[in-house]
C-alpha cells in the first residue's frame, strides 16, 4: 500500500490489517486521506487497479458495529428507501467500516459550478428526500430504531442556543455578557425553544445541508446521518435552505418551500404560518451553527469554518430584521455582533 497523505502510523497499520483480513483483501492498494467532518472519525479512499474504490471510516478505536447509531440509521433509511452509501464490510476490533465510494462531488461543490436550472433540479430532489424521510419515517416508526428514542425537545434546543452564547459570543467574539443580558437571552431562548418543541415532530436527518449530499450519476446521496432523531418538521428544510455553505436566492427558497408543502403528507397548512415556523427554525439552526464554528476555532484550533460565518450571520440578520417578534433578541445580539446592526 502507498500512503498518499499524512496519517498516524497506527491508523495506517489498522487499515493495512483491515484490507488483508476483513476487507476485499486485494494487494496493491493506494490509500488517500480524505477531508473528514467535525467529528473524531477519519476517512480514507482505497484505490486499486482491479476493484472499485471504497471509502474507509476509521474510528478512534474498536467499535461495536451492530449497535452503532450509524448502522441502525442506515437500516432505517434503506427501508424507505432513500439513497445512502452501501456498507461493504467492517471490523469491530480495528474500528473500521468500508463504504461505497460516492466520489468527491458534494451538492455544495456542484452548485458553485453549474447552471441555475441544474441547481434548482438538484434542490428539488433534495427537498423530495426530506418529504420521503418524514412520510416513511412515520410509517416505519419503531423503538428498534435509535432516532425514535431521542428528540429535539425544549431542553435540547435551549442547550444549542446556549452553546452559541458560550462558544461564539463569549469565546470567539470575546463578548462580556452582564447578568442582565444573560437573563434576557435565556428568556428569549426559552421562548424560541418552547415554540419549536411544540411544532409537529417528525424524523430528521439532523444535519441536512449541501455538504452532506453527494452527487453521483446525476443523483444525490445522503451521508452523515448517524445523528438522526425526531424534531420539528421544519428542521431539515431549514438546514438545507438556510445553509451556511451555499447561497440560495429568496425566490428559489420560496419555490422550494412551496414544493415541500405541496408534496407533504401532513394536512394542509397556511403557507404564511408555515413560513413563520420555518424562519424560527432557521434562526435557531443558524445560531447553533455559529456556536459550532466558534467551538471549532477556539476549542479545536480549526479555522476551516471561519469563511462561513458571514453567510450564517447574514441569515440571522435577515430573520431578525424580518419578524418584529425578534426585536428584543435582535437588540441583545446586535450590541455584540456589528454584522447584525
Amino acid at each position: 500500500m502507498a500512503e498518499s497523505s499524512a496519517a498516524p502510523g497506527d491508523v495506517l497499520a489498522r487499515i493495512a490489517r483491515f484490507l488483508d483480513t476483513d476487507g476485499p483483501g486485494r494487494p496493491g492498494a493506494t490509500i488517500v486521506r480524505l477531508t473528514g467532518d467535525a467529528g473524531e472519525r477519519q476517512y480514507f479512499r482505497v484505490l486499486r487497479d482491479d476493484a472499485a474504490p471504497e471509502v474507509l471510516a476509521v474510528h478512534p478505536g474498536p467499535i461495536a458495529f451492530a449497535s452503532l447509531p450509524f448502522t441502525n440509521v442506515a437500516r432505517l433509511l434503506a427501508a424507505m428507501p432513500v439513497p445512502t452509501p452501501r456498507i461493504l464490510a467492517h471490523s469491530d476490533a480495528l474500528g473500521i467500516i468500508s463504504l461505497e465510494d460516492l466520489g468527491d462531488v458534494t451538492l455544495q461543490a456542484h452548485v458553485e459550478a453549474t447552471s441555475a436550472q441544474a441547481q434548482d433540479e438538484l434542490y428539488r430532489q433534495a427537498v423530495s428526500f426530506i418529504n420521503t424521510i418524514q412520510r416513511r419515517g412515520q410509517d416505519l416508526a419503531s423503538q428498534d430504531y435509535v432516532p425514535y428514542g431521542v428528540a429535539f425537545d425544549e431542553k435540547k434546543l435551549i442547550w444549542e442556543l446556549q452553546f452559541f452564547t458560550a462558544n461564539f459570543l463569549e469565546a470567539h467574539r470575546r463578548a462580556a455578557l452582564t447578568s442582565r443580558v444573560q437573563t434576557a437571552l435565556a428568556g428569549e431562548y426559552t421562548t424560541i425553544a418552547r415554540e419549536l418543541a411544540s411544532n409537529p415532530r417528525v424524523l430528521c436527518h439532523r444535519d441536512y445541508h449541501s455538504r452532506n449530499l453527494m452527487l453521483r450519476d446525476g443523483r444525490l446521496h445522503i451521508i452523515d446521518f448517524q445523528d438522526a432523531r425526531m424534531g420539528p418538521d421544519t428542521y431539515d428544510l431549514a438546514s438545507l435552505l438556510r445553509d451556511s455553505y451555499v447561497d440560495i436566492d429568496d425566490a428559489q427558497v420560496d419555490g422550494l418551500i412551496a414544493d415541500f408543502l405541496a408534496a407533504r403528507a401532513a394536512p394542509h397548512e397556511d403557507a404564511p404560518m408555515f413560513r413563520r415556523r420555518f424562519d424560527l427554525m432557521a434562526l435557531q439552526r443558524n445560531l447553533k451553527a455559529l456556536g459550532t464554528f466558534g467551538f471549532q476555532a477556539e476549542s479545536r484550533g480549526t479555522s476551516a469554518y471561519m469563511a462561513f460565518i458571514p453567510r450564517t450571520l447574514g441569515h440571522v440578520r435577515a430573520n431578525l430584521g424580518t419578524h418584529a417578534r425578534f426585536g428584543r433578541l435582535h437588540t441583545l445580539l446586535a450590541q455584540f455582533l456589528p454584522e447584525l446592526r
